[in-house]
């Protein structure tokens, strides 16, 4: 158990650099937790106690507004960490955090995570390289939803989501959307009857090939083009 644990605290940027014993010294510390699919990890507001490392399976991060949707600010798989930043400045959780699919996380209480901070520099240092990654999505995920048309953001999440998951075919990137059309409205910062007409926009002027669920992307760039404005 503690070398699988070893292992997961390897794969993160946060502690990837970290030698055996303090890496041992920490796994010795985490909590493993299991989530089922859609279970709730914390809720924004949340007092923190710490930061979760994903050790198979993926989390979401998302608000919710007053008419109960959905906005979703990232999504992080197996070797990333979640909840960094109340970890460090001692304030409640920001957003809510669930499980995208059966999940296995590790816990690290705040207070061990500062005391390595303060006797290896290098964990400072990854520390600050990933919230400034964070802070580069957030600044991303603003300008998208202020400056783009749900068409052009859901052409930018589609290319995303096949050159991640899909497979190059004689027609065309291919890819099988695993998301339902209320989720992934979460992820553009729309509703589930908008996407639906956004995707028939879509494949009406030529962009995209839709069969049931499976979206083929025959021009890369010309997607990439409109996507782009």
């Amino acid at each position: 158990m503690i070398t699988d644990k070893i292992t997961a605290l390897r794969q993160t940027q946060l502690f990837g650099e970290l030698e055996e014993l303090d890496l041992r010294a920490l796994a010795e510390r985490a909590v493993e937790r299991r989530l089922a699919r859609d279970e709730i990890l914390f809720v924004t507001g949340d007092e923190a106690r710490g930061l979760f490392v994903i050790v198979r399976g993926a989390l979401r991060a998302f608000r919710e507004g007053v008419d109960g949707r959905e906005q979703v600010i990232h999504v992080e798989r197996e070797g990333a960490t979640i909840a960094e930043l109340p970890a460090f400045d001692d304030k409640p959780y920001p957003s809510t955090v669930a499980a995208e699919e059966e999940t296995v996380v590790l816990f690290l209480d705040k207070h061990d995570v500062k005391s390595l901070c303060l006797t290896r520099p290098q964990i400072a240092l990854a520390a600050l390289k990933l919230l400034a990654g964070r802070l580069r999505k957030c600044a991303e995920l603003v300008e998208t939803l202020s400056l783009r048309e749900v068409d052009q953001r859901l052409a930018r999440w589609l290319l995303i989501e096949a050159r991640t998951r899909g497979r190059r075919t004689n027609d065309g990137l291919e890819v099988t959307l695993a998301l339902t059309n209320q989720q992934i409205a979460a992820r553009i910062g729309s509703v589930r009857e908008v996407v639906s007409r956004a995707l028939s926009r879509l494949q009406n002027n030529g962009l995209i090939a839709v069969d049931g669920r499976r979206v083929v992307i025959a021009d890369e760039e010309a997607l990439e083009v409109f996507a782009s404005g």
